[in-house]
């Protein structure tokens, strides 16, 4: 099976298309992180999937869920409250069709997601269908986190620094006469 139109179509998204910027803020405080939202690969490949004539369509979904339910202390109205979470995996299939060839390719996506109610299905196939259309044109997501800018010779070598028998002893008395022994330690 000849599969050259799709393969050059495959190219010319791809050399249209090299990367797409994280510009979607997920979570909040500490724990926050950029991320390529789906709108924007969607808005981005559409265009350029349409021009070279590809089609994506849906095959098929398998999917798994896994829930976890617990107690929680309700700070509001006191007493305990019932929590769960939803784990949802979808292992996807999707056929990559060129319209005036006719020619295909069957492509293959994962994706999970996790949700209190609901939505961890649709996170988990939306998920699965951004990063297949991602990697099939292998467009970057934003910086690159898998290589890193500083070789490990680079980088300082921390010594073992031993305490001193009078550091040790200090520790010891004002721990024994009720004092935090740390409390006017620098770090070592």
């Amino acid at each position: 099976m000849e599969l050259k139109n799709i393969t050059e179509a495959i190219l010319k998204v791809s050399k249209e298309i090299t990367a797409i910027e994280k510009s979607m803020s997920v979570g909040t405080g500490g724990s926050s992180y950029k991320a390529v939202s789906d709108s924007v690969v969607r808005n981005t490949l559409r265009p350029e999937m349409i021009k070279q004539g590809l089609v994506i369509l849906p095959v098929s979904v398998e999917a798994k869920t896994q829930v976890d339910r617990w107690e929680e202390a309700d700070a509001y109205k006191g007493g305990m409250k019932s929590k769960q979470s939803i784990f949802t995996e979808a292992t996807t299939k999707y056929l990559l069709v060129h319209q005036e060839s006719g020619e295909s390719i069957e492509l293959a996506g994962y994706g999970h997601g996790v949700d209190s109610q609901d939505k961890g299905a649709g996170k988990a196939t939306t998920y699965a269908l951004k990063n297949t259309l991602l990697d099939l044109f292998l467009i970057t997501k934003g910086e690159d986190f898998d290589t890193d800018s500083t070789h490990s010779s680079d980088m300082p070598v921390l010594k073992k620094v031993s305490k001193t028998a009078s550091y040790q002893a200090k520790n010891k008395a004002d721990f024994e006469a009720g004092r935090d022994p740390l409390a006017d330690n620098e770090e070592v």
